[in-house]
């Protein structure tokens, strides 16, 4: 094209200009006319399978001979006639600058001619001469589709958009001077041109004022943003993925112009909203990774926003247009279409002054100092009172945060119930009104099972009052909106005023005598009469600000608390302030991280990379400080659930009369102990009692090693027992340690683990583990070496819930035996009723142990181990001298383990664990039918593993995809861990209350995980 028009701010445009080419048809040949070009022009013989695009013509190239043959080869671009070649020459040199700048990324640069130049061709095609290039291919696979894309992912695009931001900082060519409808800074004109043809009126109008708006806020800081040569494409339709990795190559550099530097950041990460799970905050990470390459001045922060909404609708206004003019040929446009209007939905589900504060917030930024932001609400205007006569000492602060014990034993379900509950009680007792604070995270707000982060996060206060109390306006204005229960007052200065009135026993006359609506007002004057008891909300936001609701998610909640003013003064109260708020912010968590790192060892380990903040449980929920509820699907340390209030009243109670050493004299230990005896098998009367598994199993190996008098132990391998120096000498788990296969010292003696999935014995060949295992005991005696004892889990916890084949305690047990050895149970987890059908792992085997080490379940959580054998054995202790345990034993632990047989017998908790766990174990079972990463189900009762492979043949296990599924889980509010030497197995150990409803949540959560992409 040569066509030249003037525009504002440009010179003479010499290339291609979008709004006076008219109609932009994309080319359309037939797929073997073009592979005749390359035979003829390039000497290729290939075949060619069609590739999308936007307004050019994409084929993928593979060849068909020799060792070529179906492999890739290039992909072959013909270029819309509307380019010229100098365009052309721009886009195969700013491909060449960023290869040379940027070494790291994989670049498709266009094939070249003998001299070293990129080569096209003019040729004279059935659809008239046509420019046609073949661009080198890069492996790996791009980002295009709808699967979910991780953080990692998402800031890996920032960085490349920043790395190719910088490269092309200085780059200069004429073939830039062009006017493309993908260029932002053409964005209203070209929704002005294209929205007319959207066939959807309802949809048409939400288009055109969001990008109104939008545009007129990039109108105001045009100037301030800097202009340079950008890619202006990458999305994840054109960058290249590593094989098996994070995004590292290049394509497509069709669009490439001269805009707003920051534009390349914008169009990438809107590319990021239409993928699965994405939300407004799920750019965040891309943002913070290309600041941190390219840091962005504040005139771009302010413009990231506002080009992500533009981008969206020119989006949606030029795929519906492409499809009309394609006359519905280029499936790539009508494809897309339900696509871009999800990134525009997405876009506009935040308001631009929201999601500006957060990105300025997610870069450390005051977006308070961006050019063109609002006054903060706070900063506008001194307002009077609301209520005169109320003394803040008669004033009562309800508090329902994380750490109140007003939402103790799951008191936080009842949502605004308690929430009036405990503000009647505290008028009942007194105070002349009860106040929830604004800007603090409400668990009342909190619900169980949710997908996404709920709004937790009020934006206002609410207020009862123990008698009638009469409201006046705070400031001079005007009525908006007037009811019985809702009066909303614009006040000179540019705040607005809500008040939002709801009495439960007569909702019609929550406020009396409000003015009407357009009543003006001066300070002072009365705005009604609010009902005794009646809950007032009151909220105070920025009156150009869009409407803010009662509660936002904390994700968001320092942009919409930007808009509004705490209300408290208006009550006579101090401002909640900076510090109350803290909790809902996620640097807390951040924080707090940072002081644990530098405090406690760094082997002590947390659960993920960036772990929320978790303050609260109940049942098989944990809760974090903003009040986002998790479903615990991996806690086998709380067979009862957190905060079990039997176990915390028992413990309290214990604490207030005594706690002390097992060595002195009390009744709860000896009730303790014989109720412990009478689980166990006859014969296993006597207990010790101590701190905690690795404890049981250190103390039951030494009472082994003492009745003997031997020093040698076999163990199974990759099996974990503990960190003591005993229990640690018989984990042999490398998941856990590293180096534990070998730096076991020369007592300790492994037999292969019986694992009927991926041991050396599979299937029905597992039945050799047994005899295996007792010939090694076996020869061990022959060698003088007969060993003290056997030790063993008695389901295969640590590969993730296997039971043991058939037959194979039995068997071990008796050569064991028949050398004078012991067999000890490690019941640490299999043991209370977590298998269902039996209470004692060892009852599935039909095995009776000589010790039994039994931990976690025992005091839900308070330290509390055991170790249970016989009178004899125990005895055989005493030539080791005396013993006893601080906690373990202790008047508390002894009563919260009391507790605990208390609630496995009246809440019915090992039938739990059979109903809910044959109905998970199905469910899981029947998601393997459809997700082939799924090897095997394994487990029993609520001792369940779900083994991920990458191919079911071999058996490779899933590793990386393992740990990313976790992560996946627990954004969508599933707590969830790897197990096994291979981590690859989904350790499926919750709380043995877990409910119908948890379990389903948990596997559709997985399902939509599998499904979607982790």
């Amino acid at each position: 094209m040569t066509d030249v028009r003037d525009e504002p701010g440009l010179d003479r445009v010499r290339g291609f200009d979008f709004f006076t080419a008219g109609e932009l048809p994309a080319p359309n040949l037939p797929a073997a006319e073009v592979a005749a070009i390359l035979a003829d022009e390039w000497r290729l013989a290939v075949e060619l399978r069609p590739l999308g695009s936007q307004q050019d013509q994409n084929f993928l190239a593979l060849g068909v001979e020799g060792e070529q043959a179906g492999a890739p080869v290039g992909v072959v671009k013909v270029t819309n006639p509307a380019f010229t070649a100098t365009e052309l020459a721009a886009q195969d040199a700013a491909a060449l600058r960023i290869a040379e700048h940027a070494p790291d990324l994989r670049v498709a640069t266009t094939t070249t001619d003998a001299a070293g130049r990129p080569r096209s061709v003019i040729a004279d095609t059935s659809d008239g001469l046509r420019s046609i290039r073949v661009i080198s291919f890069l492996d790996g696979g791009t980002l295009n589709g709808g699967a979910y894309l991780a953080p990692g992912t998402v800031a890996r695009l920032g960085e490349l958009a920043a790395q190719v931001g910088l490269a092309l900082a200085d780059f200069e060519h004429d073939g830039l001077d062009r006017v493309l409808q993908w260029d932002p800074r053409f964005a209203d004109r070209v929704v002005d041109l294209l929205a007319p043809h959207h066939p959807d009126a309802g949809r048409r109008r939400r288009v055109t004022d969001a990008a109104t708006a939008a545009w007129a806020r990039l109108a105001a800081l045009a100037d301030e943003l800097p202009q340079q040569a950008v890619h202006l494409d990458l999305t994840d339709d054109n960058v290249v993925r590593s094989p098996g990795g994070l995004p590292d190559g290049l394509i497509d550099f069709g669009d490439v112009t001269r805009s707003w530097a920051v534009s390349e950041l914008a169009i990438t990460i809107s590319s990021v909203l239409h993928h699965a799970g994405a939300r407004p905050v799920s750019v965040l990470p891309a943002v913070r990774a290309f600041h941190a390459l390219r840091p962005l001045a504040p005139a771009e922060i302010a413009a990231v926003w506002p080009l992500v909404v533009v981008r969206g609708a020119v989006l949606v206004v030029s795929g519906e247009h492409q499809v009309q003019l394609d006359a519905g040929e280029n499936a790539y446009a009508a494809e897309g279409i339900e696509r871009e209007w999800r990134i525009f939905e997405q876009a506009t589900s935040v308001p631009i002054d929201v999601m500006t504060t957060v990105i300025a917030d997610a870069l450390g930024v005051d977006a308070a100092a961006l050019p063109g932001a609002s006054p903060r609400p706070a900063d506008l205007v001194q307002l009077d009172r609301l209520v005169h006569g109320l003394e803040p000492g008669r004033v009562a602060m309800l508090d329902l945060s994380i750490m109140s014990p007003a939402v103790d034993a799951g008191a936080w379900l009842e949502g605004e119930l308690l929430e009036s509950r405990l503000a009647q009680a505290a008028l009942a007792s007194g105070a002349d009104a009860a106040v929830l604070p604004a800007g603090i995270p409400r668990l009342t707000l909190s619900r169980a099972r949710e997908q996404v982060a709920p709004a937790t996060v009020p934006t206002g206060l609410d207020v009862w009052f123990r008698t009638a109390t009469a409201l006046v306006s705070p400031g001079r204005g005007v009525v908006t909106t007037s009811g019985t229960g809702l009066v909303a007052v614009a006040l000179d200065g540019g705040l607005r005023l809500d008040l939002d009135a709801t009495r439960a026993d007569a909702p019609h006359r929550a406020i009396a005598n409000a003015p009407s609506s357009g009543t003006k007002l001066a300070a002072g004057t009365p705005l009604g009469t609010l009902a005794p008891g009646a809950r007032l909300r009151v909220r105070l936001q920025h009156a150009d600000a869009p409407p803010v609701p009662h509660a936002v998610q904390p994700e968001t909640a320092t942009g919409w608390l930007a808009l509004t003013a705490d209300p408290a003064p208006l009550l006579g109260l101090a401002a909640a302030g900076p510090d109350a708020a803290s909790a809902r912010d996620a640097s807390d968590a951040a924080e707090l991280l940072e002081r644990r790192e530098a405090s406690l060892a760094e082997v002590q380990e947390h659960y993920y990379a960036a772990p929320p903040r978790i303050e609260r449980g109940w049942r098989e929920h944990l809760l974090d400080v903003d009040g986002r509820a998790y479903v615990d699907m991996v806690n086998n340390v709380t067979p009862l659930g957190h905060g079990h209030v039997g176990v915390a009243s028992a413990v309290n109670a214990q604490l207030r009369r005594l706690n002390t050493n097992s060595r002195f004299h009390y009744g709860a230990v000896v009730e303790y102990a014989e109720r412990l005896a009478a689980l166990a098998p006859d014969g296993l009367d006597t207990v010790f009692l101590v701190n905690s598994g690795s404890e049981a199993t250190d103390l039951a190996i030494r009472i082994a090693l003492a009745a003997t008098g031997r020093r040698d132990v076999v163990a199974i391998l990759e099996a974990y027992h503990g960190w003591t120096y005993a229990s640690d000498a018989v984990s042999t788990s490398i998941a856990d340690n590293p180096d534990a296969l070998t730096t076991r010292p020369d007592w300790v003696h492994g037999v292969d683990a019986p694992n009927p999935f991926r041991g050396v014995h599979r299937g029905a060949d597992a039945a050799r583990y047994a005899p295996e295992a007792a010939a090694r005991i076996m020869a061990l005696a022959a060698q003088g070496r007969p060993p003290a004892a056997f030790i063993a889990e008695t389901f295969f916890g640590n590969a993730g819930g296997i039971p043991l084949p058939d037959g194979y305690l039995a068997g071990v047990y008796t050569a064991v035996r028949a050398t004078g050895g012991l067999a000890i149970a490690d019941e640490v987890q299999a043991g209370f009723g977590r298998l269902g059908h039996w209470f004692w792992g060892f009852e599935q085997q039909h095995v009776v142990p000589d010790i039994i080490a039994v931990a976690k379940a025992a005091g839900n959580g308070y330290p509390l181990g055991a170790v249970i054998t016989t009178r004899e054995i125990a005895a055989a202790f005493r030539s080791q001298g005396y013993f006893f345990s601080s906690t373990g034993g202790s008047p508390a632990s002894s009563a919260a383990g009391l507790a605990v047989l208390d609630a496995f017998r009246d809440e019915r908790l090992q039938e739990n664990a059979l109903r809910v766990g044959t109905r998970l174990k199905s469910r899981l079972e029947e998601l393997a039918t459809r997700h082939p990463l799924i090897g095997a189900v394994h487990g029993l009762g609520l001792y369940l593993g779900v083994e991920f492979v990458r191919d079911r043949g071999n058996l490779e296990p899933a590793t990386a995809e393992t740990a990313a599924i976790c992560d996946r889980l627990l954004e969508l509010g599933v707590i969830m861990q790897p197990t096994g030497d291979h981590l690859n197995v989904l350790k499926t150990k919750p709380p043995l209350c877990l409910d119908d409803e948890s379990a389903d949540f948990f596997v559709a959560m997985l399902d939509r995980v599998l499904t979607e992409g982790w």
